[in-house]
């Protein structure tokens, strides 16, 4: 009963200063609420169980090739044949590959990304249909027939969950063929992996896939590879086995395991895999958030720490009475339970907006954020936030003791501060600005990469050219007469009013990268290679005549393609800049022949016969947003092959005009041809730039809230100093001091904080930047510009900041000073 006598007097005796109560319950509703966001975001995209039946048993199989690639590389048949027979602590493998569809008769035509899969694939990662049935082991073979399963987002967003899809009948058309499909089921949601696919069908629908070339080429790899751990394996013993029969497998084929590849085996968790791509933005915004509520403790700690000290009279007249400090104490435990509790509610209230908007935040970096939901868990984070931050603040001030003379609020009507309330003033000024400037410099390096990176040229008129997917349809042609399609769409297009060049071309700059991988060895006329060299990768492209004017890049020597090449017995090629000065170097590439040589190529149809240079090109960094020395081959699209199927159009008007008529012009000329994903190649590099941007913004607004919430914290400790010093300034005053003398000292008392704070920073966020460095690869150190940067404003902010309590303490009034007393 005495606590609750104590709330009842701590009510009272903050209603008498609303002013600091307001002030304090905002800003720790500040603090507890983004952390209760931010904690509740990581505890659903990083620690959230996954739907997945027996998930902790449900491994993810990983090759790679960092000598080549920097990211996965995918499996080939034999491959997994090979694991499959050797593999015991697996009791099963699911295979998926990664497929783009044309999909007719559902609807519009579109085109779909889909997952093609084995029989064993569903049972294998343990999901369920919400409708219909999966594909299972009836569904496998060459001999089945094709079978379609549905996402449940795609299922809900594209066809309104409209039950009556199941049993339709739709076409699947690839770069290989196309194949009848009937819908038999949705999937239940879940995490889309290792590719956000819309429909997941069997591999008969892939033409390519039961092909000999797919089946026996064990350097055709495209194939993800998914295993469920035996009873009473463990992830160790799966992932010491992996690299024993990998190990052979490399050892028995030499030749299809390049040395400088450095082909190498792992496996994890599929729940790790999944979390990979978010957790280290995740755990970095975790991070921040626990430094602002470090900021905002601070400064309410600063904030009850000087209201102690004004009040100090009153607790000493308490003490003197016979209150002991186990009463004094649970009288201020009392009035920061108050705050903080009114604080943690106002911030899980504030928290719930919050969360969402961080939610669409990380979902571009994990799909985990979209279905994203509010749960007990911020509650309790915000409950336990505010304890801490209550018994931080409760013991904070220094408590006075009963005897009168150790007591100067007893014998003295004015504020005093002691040496040790001074310091703790200072510390924890110090400590807000140390944080500030950790998360200033942090937002500070991430802008000045982003600006860097939206100042890269990129050698392409991306302003005025505007892509757009018209996937190539096989159904009932042959390749010339898609050829035939594609230019006869070309010339239509070019009579359109302010078309000043139309082309086609198979992928996309930057939202189609990596499309073709590392890359395809190839060599050239007199290129020798050095003992343990391989031949260099170089990136294939086929084209049609006019697609480098369109996209605004000059051939630098040579010539373009025409209606002709492609179809003599002469096979001719159009290189990059850095193609030629590295495979010709001080000789002129022109009728010099390049040729394939690439183990690859014997399972997809590309021509290893020797062509001809005709022309050289700039280069054409399509893969990434800062551009880098591109290595590159163009074939001129009559050979062929046509994959994917993009146009670009280069146009004076506006871009976006002509989607409507490009769209009935290829509509006109094909109904079943789909028309999709119109952007100007500066909207796509700009949606590819989105993650950055979004890092940006979110870690600036955090970086911006620090800021303004130390900087008061600064001016409020000078402020406060400035009134318990009225005596002492009086006094200088009247024996001859100018104003400027103490206008300066205060300025520079609150700049020697602020430096302080930075030094601090600086010490601090280096060493958890070598240790969060030692957890993240992908982590990496601040250059010296964005440090010193964020030094500086901090710096000129204390300043400006410690202005209005110096400029105070200069017109302090000398009369009234002696009086104060």
């Amino acid at each position: 009963m005495s606590f609750l006598h104590d709330l009842r007097v701590a009510l009272r005796s903050l209603a008498r200063t609303k002013g600091l109560a307001v002030t304090v319950v905002l800003t720790l509703a500040l603090g507890i609420g983004a952390n209760a966001a931010i904690f509740s975001l990581v505890r659903g995209v990083l620690l959230r169980p996954l739907v997945n039946r027996d998930e902790d048993r449900l491994i993810y199989i990983q090759q790679s090739a960092p000598g080549i690639s920097p990211g996965e590389v995918p499996f080939s048949v034999p491959e997994i044949q090979d694991l499959r027979a050797s593999i015991k602590t697996l009791s099963s493998f699911g295979e998926f590959s990664t497929v783009g569809f044309t999909m007719i008769g559902l609807g519009e035509p579109r085109e779909v990304r889909a997952g093609v899969v084995d029989g064993s694939y569903f049972d294998v990662v343990g999901l369920h249909p919400v409708l219909g049935r999966l594909i299972g082991p009836p569904d496998d073979g060459p001999k089945a027939a094709g079978v379609v399963v549905l996402t449940y987002r795609f299922w809900t967003t594209t066809y309104k969950s409209d039950p009556s899809v199941i049993g339709k009948t739709v076409r699947l058309g690839s770069g290989f063929g196309d194949r009848s499909a009937t819908i038999i089921g949705v999937l239940e949601p879940s995490i889309p992996y290792p590719a956000d696919t819309e429909l997941i069908a069997n591999i008969v629908t892939s033409p390519h896939h039961l092909s000999a070339t797919m089946q026996n080429g064990r350097v055709h790899r495209m194939t993800e590879l998914f295993g469920h751990l035996a009873p009473g394996a463990t992830l160790d013993q799966a992932r010491a086995e992996l690299r024993t029969a990998y190990g052979a497998m490399i050892k028995d084929h030499p030749e299809d395991y390049s040395p400088q590849a450095h082909f190498q085996i792992d496996a994890k968790l599929l729940r790790e895999q999944i979390t990979s791509g978010a957790r280290t933005v995740l755990l970095v915004l975790l991070a921040a958030s626990g430094l602002v509520f470090i900021i905002a403790c601070s400064n309410v700690a600063n904030l009850i720490l000087a209201r102690t000290v004004r009040r100090e009279g009153e607790l000493a007249i308490r003490a003197a009475l016979g209150a002991g400090a186990g009463a004094l104490r649970r009288t201020l435990l009392a009035e920061s339970l108050i705050l903080c509790v009114a604080g943690a509610t106002l911030g899980v209230i504030s928290a719930r907006p919050l969360l969402a908007v961080l939610s669409r935040y990380a979902s571009r970096f994990s799909v985990r954020a979209l279905d994203l939901t509010v749960d007990s868990s911020m509650l309790w984070v915000g409950a336990l936030l505010a304890v801490i931050a209550a018994v931080l603040l409760a013991y904070v001030p220094h408590l006075p003791t009963a005897n009168a003379s150790q007591t100067p609020g007893l014998t003295s009507g004015g504020v005093r501060i002691t040496g040790s309330t001074s310091r703790r003033l200072r510390v924890f000024a110090i400590t807000q600005i140390a944080a500030s400037f950790m998360l200033l410099a942090g937002a500070s390096m991430l802008l000045k990469t982003l600006l860097s990176i939206q100042a890269a040229q990129t050698g392409l008129d991306t302003r005025h050219v505007l892509a757009i997917n018209v996937p190539a349809m096989s159904h009932g042609k042959t390749p010339e007469q898609v050829v035939d399609f594609y230019k006869e769409s070309i010339r239509r297009i070019e009579a359109l009013p302010g078309v000043n060049k139309t082309a086609f071309g198979i992928v996309v700059p930057w939202r189609d990268a990596g499309s073709f991988g590392p890359g395809f060895q190839f060599s050239g006329d007199g290129h020798v290679r050095a003992p343990g060299e391989e031949d260099p990768r170089a990136q294939f492209r086929t084209i049609s005549p006019g697609f480098f004017a369109a996209l605004g890049v000059p051939i630098i020597a040579g010539r373009d393609f025409n209606q002709l090449d492609g179809q003599s017995k002469d096979p001719v090629v159009i290189v990059s800049q850095t193609l030629a000065q590295r495979m010709f170097p001080n000789q002129d590439p022109l009728n010099r022949h390049i040729y394939w040589t690439d183990p690859v190529m014997k399972f997809v149809p590309i021509s290893t016969v020797p062509h001809r240079i005709i022309g050289v090109t700039a280069d054409i960094d399509d893969d990434h947003v800062v551009p880098g020395p591109t290595i590159t081959v163009y074939n001129p699209f009559e050979e062929g092959p046509v994959f994917g199927g993009r146009l670009f159009i280069h146009t004076g008007a506006n871009p976006y005009s002509l989607v409507t008529p490009v769209t009935r012009i290829i509509r006109d000329m094909s109904a079943e041809q789909p028309v999709e994903r119109a952007a100007t190649l500066e909207d796509i590099r700009a949606e590819v730039l989105t993650p950055d941007r979004l890092n940006t913004v979110v870690f600036g607004v955090f970086a911006a809230v620090a800021l303004a919430i130390a900087l008061v914290g600064v001016a409020g400790v000078l402020a406060f100093s400035v009134s318990a010093r009225t005596r002492e300034f009086g006094i200088r005053l009247a024996l001859g001091s100018q104003p400027r003398h103490l206008l300066t000292g205060v300025v520079v008392e609150g700049a020697v904080m602020a430096a302080a704070g930075v030094v601090a920073g600086a010490v601090s966020g280096y060493a958890l930047a070598r240790l969060a460095g030692s957890y993240f690869q992908d982590m990496r150190m601040p250059s010296a510009a964005p440090v010193v940067a964020s030094a500086l404003v901090l710096l000129a902010a204390a300043v400006v900041a410690s202005a209005l309590p110096a400029a105070r303490a200069a017109r302090i009034n000398v009369i009234e000073a002696l009086r104060s007393e």
